[in-house]
């Protein structure tokens, strides 16, 4: 007699091809934070032609979606990311994310009726700063869901996600623009703020705790060498242990911008570009599920060190796991010495390790949704 994870798997092993291809065809037409059309489009393809109920546009949102299998009491939701970084493409690898749980909710809805399950997925937009799921959490999404899941792409696997809290602001001086020669004093150097502030950040991280981080890029800052910027901005990120921890942060840092100001004339503007990160909450059951239902596909968990790290990284996932229970694992890409957030790591989200990640990966969250609803019906 065929068990509930059997026949888990062999579904997604079914669909592994369709799997693999909407990857590569994410991974093809990288779209970044809120652009994702051509990406929200495809990814419930699969699963609408599986049965799947599926809107798209979900509460509001242009490249979100929301699809549903089943009618079982206990409801598994699978978070499927889309997007891509900017200049970089895939170099997070979320391509597989997505195809990653649209595979382990085709392998639970394979056996939704058997183990009292409903599946659940959704489309989340804009997990590169954009905060996505935050949008989606304050509009009403994964309310009552007893498991959110999902895998996420990384040099080696990691099973317990541990990332900082965040904010995401975007910085902007305004001057006053003049010829650098002839009216050098008649200008507002927008660009020197920028400096300024850089300096003083640079010298409070003597200053800041081990769990801190404060990181940032000035995207404009004048257009001619000969022309004083009037105009300057950039994006700056603040990472902490806890959101309680970056509300005590972000104010420190914010004086330091203040100072760019204070120094030059010019005047500041700080515009959030989403609502903090929060840091993440484990679902220990679950993530000993996972682990070993990892183990069992022949996965090797790595060791504390430099390549493990991508744990840290944040996400809007910490968000979700605060108001529902959740898992946010790591599975290995074999990308070493490249690793996310550089165009090898994005090399390295497409071919055979890689789409043997992609399906390791779906399969271990469908066995993790089984354990789950074996657990429940005891």
């Amino acid at each position: 007699m065929t068990t509930p994870k059997a026949a888990a798997r062999a579904e997604v092993d079914r669909h592994a091809g369709d799997l693999v291809r909407l990857s590569e065809r994410l991974h093809a037409d990288p779209e970044t934070a809120w652009e994702e059309h051509h990406a929200a489009a495809a990814v419930p393809g699969l699963l609408d032609r599986a049965g799947f109920q599926v809107t798209s546009r979900y509460l509001g949102l242009d490249t979100a979606f929301f699809a549903r299998f089943g009618s079982g009491p206990l409801r598994i939701a699978l978070c499927a990311e889309y997007d891509a970084l900017p200049g970089m493409g895939h170099a997070c690898g979320h391509n597989l994310i997505a195809a990653g749980s649209v595979g382990a909710a085709l392998g639970l809805a394979a056996v939704a009726d058997d183990i009292g399950v409903t599946v659940e997925v959704y489309g989340t937009p804009a997990e590169e700063g954009g905060g996505g799921k935050i949008e989606l959490l304050d509009r009403g999404a994964f309310a009552d869901v007893d498991l959110a899941m999902m895998v996420h792409p990384a040099p080696v696997d990691v099973a317990e996600a541990k990332p900082f809290a965040v904010s995401h602001s975007k910085i902007s001086y305004t001057g006053k623009s003049a010829h650098a020669a002839a009216y050098p004093e008649a200008g507002v150097n927008a660009a020197d703020a920028f400096t300024v502030a850089q300096v003083a950040i640079g010298l409070l991280r003597q200053q800041l705790p081990a769990s801190a981080r404060v990181h940032g890029v000035v995207t404009h800052a004048g257009d001619a060498p000969n022309a004083i910027p009037g105009h300057a901005s950039g994006r700056w990120y603040v990472r902490a242990g806890t959101l309680a921890e970056l509300a005590e942060l972000e104010p420190r840092v914010l004086r330091a911008f203040e100072a760019g100001a204070l120094a030059t004339g010019c005047e500041l503007t700080v515009q959030p570009e989403s609502k903090p990160y929060a840091e993440f909450r484990a679902d220990e059951t679950s993530l000993a599920d996972y682990r070993a239902n990892a183990v069992e596909l022949g996965r090797e968990f790595a060791a504390d060190g430099t390549a493990a790290r991508m744990n840290r990284a944040s996400t809007d996932m910490g968000n979700v796991s605060q108001v529902v229970p959740a898992i946010h694992p790591y599975i290995g890409v074999g990308s070493l010495p490249a690793v996310n957030h550089q165009r090898e790591f994005a090399a390295a989200c497409v071919g055979g390790i890689a789409e043997r990640a992609l399906l390791d990966g779906a399969v271990a969250l469908a066995w993790t949704g089984v354990d789950r609803a074996t657990r429940q019906s005891v």
